[in-house]
């Protein structure tokens, strides 16, 4: 018989049986994997499992949310359950072999009759108690982006500003100094409402009310090649609805350049109201960062080849894109692959896996990825807007280039007349584009081009000079 238990002292799920003690056991999540300590032997076996996990050399936090799998060679989990048990980090339930990790919210507040409750005290906050900034980057799945950049340049300048992070859960690790609230939680409906700063690179969720002296910056996040909310095909008179209702939200847009700017107002309807065209603060750190002390954190050897692919999502599918085998194409190219998946997908499917291969969509960084990479493979993603900061090599995988553009988003220029690398079609092609040694050349002229239109601000002090325009305007004080 195996039977299972929370050791809430030690933040540990206990897993015991009997007979032979097993070689091995694993807990394996969407996001995450952790091994259990064995003990035992002889006729009984104890399997302890941590339910905090360090990434990429980060603190060790609680596991990301999900349904994660136990596997114990032999172990009969039929009998296996937990009700729903709320620790210092998650909430945890087990379902025989199933795991379930759930942000660490008390359950009354996740009905229909507890999320009002909560919204009715944030309509009657009277707002902007705080000088505090709240921060979200996609959706409190990761810190990062434009946001956090800015978090980064406003502590430098004014430190006792306090700063609210909304993350989905605790296993998302907030800079020095900052407070998490997960998403949903009466912290999380407080804190939005009593910031007198709201810092968002995405659609703002749940109910917001705009509060008096509350102000909105939406830095957005990335110069859009695909087009965009308004400009989107298709009349769909509920989308341009709900377009016009977010971005009267915002009270401050962030673009790249001036490109991104007349784009963004048109595709937004943002009339009337500031853009603010400084630069990424994202892209500061392909200017000032240290790609050697990133390449160490990912494990990658000295003078290793690494090539980043990084496509974006598409609107007719959940998951990733697999149009490379990155285990060959590591194999074809001698190289390190890092896979990252857009923030779309983060939640969907499992990690890529093979030798010379690291799955970096949960890397919170992605700028920093761009710095560590020598080349990048993108298709329609907006990262090569970023990457070129680098001047170093780019090419497009872009096998899906006419269902794309023809039926799905359409594009606002012509990529293959205008691209700062090759446009290839599979994997083979990508292999042989990869193996020229004149590539760079016949693009260079190109590549110039593309910088001085897409990066002249991106100089390396752009959140600095965001952060001085926040400051300047008031919407925090020093």
């Amino acid at each position: 018989m195996t039977t299972a238990r929370i050791d809430e002292a030690a933040e540990t799920l206990v897993i015991a049986g009997a007979g032979q003690r097993p070689a091995t056991a694993e807990l394996v999540g969407p996001r995450a994997r952790v091994d259990a300590r064995i003990s035992g032997g002889g006729k009984t076996w104890k399997a302890t499992f941590p339910l905090r996990a360090s990434r990429w050399g980060g603190p060790e936090l609680p596991l990301p949310t999900g349904d994660y799998e136990l596997r114990i060679a032999d172990a009969e989990f039929s009998d296996l359950l937990i009700a729903p048990e709320v620790l210092a980090g998650v909430r945890i339930a087990v379902d025989g072999a199933t795991v379930r990790i759930a942000a660490p919210i008390d359950p009354a507040y996740e009905t229909s009759e507890g999320q009002a409750t909560l919204e009715g005290r944030y309509v009657a906050h009277p707002g902007a108690t705080e000088n505090a900034v709240f921060f979200e980057s996609f959706y409190g799945r990761t810190v990062g982006c434009n946001p956090q950049a800015i978090d980064r340049a406003l502590f430098a300048q004014a430190p006792d500003v306090v700063r609210y992070w909304s993350v989905v859960d605790l296993s998302v690790a907030v800079p020095d100094g900052a407070i998490a609230v997960v998403e949903g939680s009466p912290e999380w409906w407080r804190a939005r409402a009593a910031s007198r700063l709201l810092v968002v690179n995405d659609w703002l969720r749940r109910r917001f009310v705009r509060k008096p002296g509350q102000k909105v910056l939406q830095t957005w996040h990335g110069t859009p090649l695909k087009r965009l909310a308004l400009h989107r095909p298709g009349f769909d008179p509920r989308r341009m609805a709900a377009v016009v209702k977010e971005s009267r939200r915002w009270d401050v847009l962030l673009a790249q350049n001036t490109y991104s700017e007349r784009i963004l107002r048109k595709a937004y309807a943002f009339l009337g109201r500031p853009i603010w065209v400084e630069g990424y603060p994202r892209n500061d750190t392909l200017v000032t960062g240290d790609a050697a002390a990133i390449r160490a954190d990912l494990g990658i050897a000295d003078g290793e080849r690494v090539l980043l692919y990084a496509p974006t999502w598409r609107d007719d599918r959940t998951e990733m894109v697999d149009f490379i085998d990155p285990e060959d194409l590591a194999r074809q190219t001698d190289s390190v692959v890092l896979v990252r998946g857009h923030s779309r997908t983060i939640d969907t499917g499992r990690d890529r896996s093979g030798a010379r291969v690291i799955d970096v969509t949960g890397y919170p960084e992605t700028s920093k990825l761009l710095l560590a990479a020598d080349v990048l493979i993108t298709d329609y993603s907006s990262v090569m807007f970023d990457f070129s900061v680098t001047g170093k090599p780019m090419f497009f995988l872009v096998p899906d280039l006419d269902h794309y553009r023809g039926e799905l988003r359409g594009f606002y220029f012509d990529l293959a007349t205008r691209a700062p690398g090759p446009l290839v079609h599979s994997q083979d092609e990508l292999v042989a584009a990869l193996a020229d040694s004149g590539h760079e050349s016949a693009y260079a002229e190109r590549y110039s081009a593309w910088r001085a239109q897409f990066n002249p601000r991106d100089d390396g002090h752009s959140a600095e000079r965001v952060v001085a325009r926040i400051l300047d305007q008031g919407y925090v004080t020093r």
